[in-house]
């Protein structure tokens, strides 16, 4: 009987879930001709094709006449036949969801998953109507827009959800009040997975908020560039949410350090902290999470060393830890680390060696130690079978380079460049390598002939400090049919052409760079190259007209020909370039209508030719973003004033003989970051008018004819990016423009001096495209620094630096200057100026080069100036100063030379020795020392001797009345007698 009765409720049980509710087959029929499938889109977006490998169009096998529940997506109770799951993930849905839609009809949903297709709009507040969701995904619809009351009636309706997955949709509208997050504590009972990655949403988390027991996986990231203004954590405690698995707060805006209480959750097996604004330290007690395998806190501020109590975290196969400032010694705790696959410890302040540990990781895949202070030869072997990319460019490593970096049967990516590694390369076993550089160490003997082996190579650079021996030809390179991008350098002896009449071609091969291989004359290309893009010849011996194999390249998108002989471009035929850099050649082309008809051209270098003519018009008429560098030429003429529809970003015209106003339309390039139209011949007062340029960094006018006061204008954003401000050698009036410099914000923060990898000012319009190189462009300057001009081929984004010399400023200077803590140098010599120097320089802590000579300046030195450890030159002279130098630290260093004209000052290392007897306003003025030529010393002796005899005369005249050979000595005269014609005169 039993079994009778378990055999007929099987039946009924298998018939039911087979059967599908009339009203529901209608809905779903409905629901799909509401939307289109179209499946193009993961084709074109990389990112769907890795989220989605398998995509398919599930409501293509929906149909009328068959049962719902047999359809691809659709999950029906067993029991009622009730659709209780419905997942169209990765399906190609495209279309906006209505108001009306049938899919609000499945009210037994209990899964609904529409991720990862392209469905827009905003998303129905009838969604609260599927009250017994338990789980919803709508992730990856970019378009897909959340109110802020869709979202509270979902979360007080649904209160069973224990999963929401809402990545990358748009929750913009909701927040910052009401905060979206208090209404998530209606699913404390149920809720396991809280996912709302990239969706910006705004508001804050507080520890009762997150009080969520059941809690497993909780990822809240913010998308790139957000930061604080998506969400911010305020005192966060996870004391009660310690069943998480998965935690990831990436880009959420933390006030302080990693909070204590992860430690707490010893079940964490993820932990994803990327750029979410910690300081501190790491602290130790992470190694509490022995679960972890992986563990992200890149992109912060984190300082100090790496936890030796790592040595723990045994079950770890990722690390990253880079972009922080971390530094010393990298401890060696490797050996315990077993399992890791993946370390990043880029871009921090590591130094010393490796850790031997770090070379014994048999699972370890990707190693990235780049851009730190890393140092000493790299060990003899290593046990890396696994390796695939090995990273450490950009450290101080030295030594040969091992045998075993070469070997590995794995490995796709080597990076080595910018250290100082030396000696020959070995024959190289790697056959898998796609991408090598080993450019900027000081290698040198024979190019290994392994090299031309690997056949899989698509980039590959071998620039070097060195030169290369022996005789390369470059034909062999074309055996690598894969190439991309080839950089070569140092090859004295590199042959262009082919020994053979066989053709050769690198079909595609996009960049090359053949730099300082003392190329002479002109070789023949024709078609070697069908899609080059990016060639750089530049370092060469190359002369006369621009040969026309160069000029027949219709793929030129960037053509960089530098420091040759060229002495014209010939013909303009590149249609498509974008980039020109023919600096530093002698080219004596009339540059007035050179660039009429390229008008795709973003960043043009003609700078430090002979170029003639007036200011190209044609530039004007350009709508893209551009760059112009045409810096030490001979160009003349008035600047048009017409810049309105140029997006200029540079704008260098420094010694040229240009005159007239300055164009008061500049203003209107308001992306313009460098503007330097020093040494010409403009005449007109300061322009004021570009206060409201945000964007700009660099203003050099030294060397001009302007004039006048500069007026104290007050606006909280004038000038607040600025770096550099040079206005020197000009005729300029009045008082320092203390409102000006009060604003300079840029100023005010130290740059970063050590890390190279954002240590220049690019302001170049790169090239866009998948797969093509970025081109190097770097605005240039010659500033004066540390008393000599120095040229800067790359403006370093430390360089903050303000040249006010040689002007007509007077008055004091003001204490504003010593906010601007990352002045490197600070020039005001050569002016008018009075008073004390401000205490407030002392807080210039990265000054490098300090010069207030020439001026009237009084009173002693500050002590406070001997905390600039970094100061190089310090002069002083040709002021009015007094008293004792300050000693200690830098001011040991200084000579003579840096207090020269001071006669009131004394100490080291001038001879004179202070008296402590004498008071400080006894000493005399510079005035009388420049007059007479001595010091105080001989001015108290004469002095003295002088009220002696001064009295001894007045006694004597006091005796015998004024002898006439008393006044005879001291400058008096006979007394004559008079002619008659004074007598009349006196008495008319």
């Amino acid at each position: 009987m039993c079994v009778h009765m378990f055999m007929l409720f099987h039946f009924f049980t298998c018939l039911s879930s087979h059967s599908c509710h009339s009203e529901e087959t209608s809905a779903l029929l409905h629901f799909k001709t509401e939307l289109i499938t179209d499946t193009a889109f993961y084709e074109y977006d990389r990112d769907y094709a890795d989220l989605c490998p398998h995509v398919y169009p599930k409501m293509s096998t929906w149909g009328n006449g068959t049962n719902c529940c047999s359809w691809m997506g659709v999950t029906c109770h067993s029991l009622s036949g009730h659709v209780i799951g419905l997942d169209l993930s990765c399906s190609g849905v495209v279309g906006n969801i209505h108001p009306n839609s049938t899919l609000f009809h499945l009210i037994h949903l209990q899964t609904l998953s529409l991720a990862y297709n392209y469905i827009y709009g905003d998303v129905p507040f009838q969604i609260s109507h599927l009250y017994k969701l338990q789980s919803l995904d709508l992730s990856w619809n970019h378009e897909l827009e959340w109110k802020e009351s869709t979202w509270k009636r979902m979360l007080q309706n649904a209160t069973a959800l224990s999963e929401i997955v809402l990545d990358k949709t748009d929750m913009t509208l909701i927040g910052p009040t009401p905060n979206p997050f208090s209404l998530i504590a209606n699913l404390s009972s149920t809720l396991v997975t809280l996912s709302l990655d990239d969706t910006s949403i705004n508001g804050y988390v507080t520890s009762d908020m997150l009080c969520l027991p059941n809690l497993q996986y909780l990822s809240l990231s913010s998308p790139p560039g957000v930061g604080h203004e998506g969400i911010q954590i305020h005192v966060l405690n996870l004391n009660c949410t310690t069943s998480l698995r998965f935690l990831d707060l990436s880009r959420c805006y933390f006030q302080g350090p990693i909070p204590s209480s992860f430690s707490n959750l010893t079940y964490l097996t993820s932990l994803n902290l990327v750029e979410s604004n910690l300081n501190g330290s790491i602290p130790s007690s992470l190694s509490n999470l022995q679960h972890l395998t992986h563990l992200d806190l890149s992109g912060n501020r984190l300082k100090g060393s790496i936890p030796s109590s790592f040595s723990n975290l045994h079950h770890l196969t990722y690390l990253d830890l880079s972009s922080n400032r971390l530094g010393g010694q990298i401890p060696n705790v490797f050996d315990r680390l077993t399992n890791l696959q993946t370390l990043f410890l880029q871009s921090n302040y590591f130094g010393r060696k490796l850790p031997p540990s770090l070379f014994t990781l048999t699972q370890l895949s990707v190693l990235d130690c780049s851009y730190n202070k890393i140092v000493g030869p790299l060990p003899d072997k290593a046990a890396f079978s696994n390796l695939t990319q090995l990273i450490l460019n950009d450290n101080l490593l030295n030594g040969t380079i091992p045998w075993w970096v070469l070997s590995f049967k794995s490995l796709r990516y080597l990076d080595l460049s910018d250290n100082r590694f030396t000696g020959h390369i070995n024959e190289i076993k790697s056959y898998s390598l796609e991408y090598l550089d080993l450019c900027n160490n000081e290698l040198h003997g024979n190019i290994p002939e392994s090299i031309f082996d690997l056949v899989n190579l698509t980039d590959l650079c071998l620039l070097s400090h060195s030169s290369w021996s022996g005789t390369l030809h470059f034909p062999l390179f074309s055996k690598l049919q894969k190439l991309v991008h080839l950089s070569l350098s140092g090859c004295n002896s590199l042959l262009l052409n082919s020994e053979t009449s066989v053709n050769y071609t690198f079909s595609n091969l996009r960049t090359l760079k053949l730099l300082s291989n003392n190329i002479i004359g002109h070789s023949t290309f024709y078609g070697v190259f069908p899609q080059i893009e990016y060639l750089e010849l530049s370092n060469n011996k190359l002369d006369g007209k621009v040969p026309k194999w160069i000029q027949d390249m219709d793929s030129l998108l960037h053509l960089n020909l530098s420091h040759n002989s060229f002495t014209s471009i010939g013909q303009f035929p590149w249609h498509r370039l974008e980039f020109l850099d023919l600096s530093f050649n002698s080219m004596v082309d009339d540059i007035s209508s050179f660039f009429c008809n390229e008008i795709n051209l973003r960043n043009i270098n003609l700078s430090h030719n002979n170029f003639t003519g007036t200011f190209p018009q044609c530039l004007l008429n350009i709508s893209l973003p551009l760059a112009l560098d045409i810096q030490m030429n001979k160009l003349h003429g008035t600047l048009p004033d017409t810049f309105n529809h140029l997006v200029l970003v540079t704008l260098n015209l420094n010694g040229n003989q240009f005159e007239g106003l300055l164009p008061k339309s500049l203003p209107n390039c308001t992306e313009l970051v460098d503007l330097n139209l020093g040494n010409n011949q403009f005449e007109d007062t300061f322009p004021n008018w570009l206060q409201n340029l945000l964007n700009l960094k660099i203003l050099v006018l030294r060397g001009n004819k302007l004039h006048g006061p500069i007026a104290e204008l007050k606006s909280e954003k004038m000038f607040s990016s600025l770096i550099i401000f040079d206005i020197s050698s000009n005729n300029f009036s009045g008082s320092l423009p203390k409102s000006y410099i009060k604003n300079f914000q840029a100023m005010k923060i130290p740059g970063d001096k050590e890390h190279s990898w954002s240590y220049y000012i690019q302001t170049g319009a790169g090239i866009s495209g998948e797969g093509r190189i970025q081109p190097e462009y770097h605005d240039s300057i010659t500033a004066t620094i540390k008393g000599t001009n120095t040229p800067y081929a790359k403006i370093p984004r430390v360089l903050a630096m303000i040249d006010l010399s040689e002007n007509k400023f007077e008055g004091e200077i003001p204490d504003v200057f010593g906010e601007l803590q990352a002045l490197i140098s600070l020039n005001l010599s050569h002016n008018s100026l009075i008073g004390p120097i401000p205490r407030s320089l002392g807080n210039l802590t990265n000054l490098e080069s300090l010069d207030l000579s020439s001026n009237m300046l009084d009173g002693n030195i500050p002590a406070e100036l001997t905390n600039l450890n970094f100061l190089e030159v310090l002069n002083l002279s040709q002021n009015q100063l007094v008293g004792p130098i300050p000693r200690g630290k830098q001011f040991d260093t200084f000579s003579n030379n840096s207090y020269v004209g001071n006669l009131g000052l004394c100490g080291l290392p001038l001879s004179i020795q202070c008296n402590n007897n004498v008071p400080l306003k006894q000493y005399p003025s510079s005035e009388a020392e420049d007059k007479f030529g001595f010091g105080w010393k001989p001015v108290a002796i004469g002095y003295a001797c002088g009220m002696v005899l001064g009295i001894g005369l007045g006694f004597c005249v006091f005796s015998i009345g004024k002898p006439q050979w008393l006044v005879i000595m001291f400058g008096g005269k006979r007394i004559k007698r008079r002619s008659r014609g004074n007598r009349r005169a006196r008495t008319t």
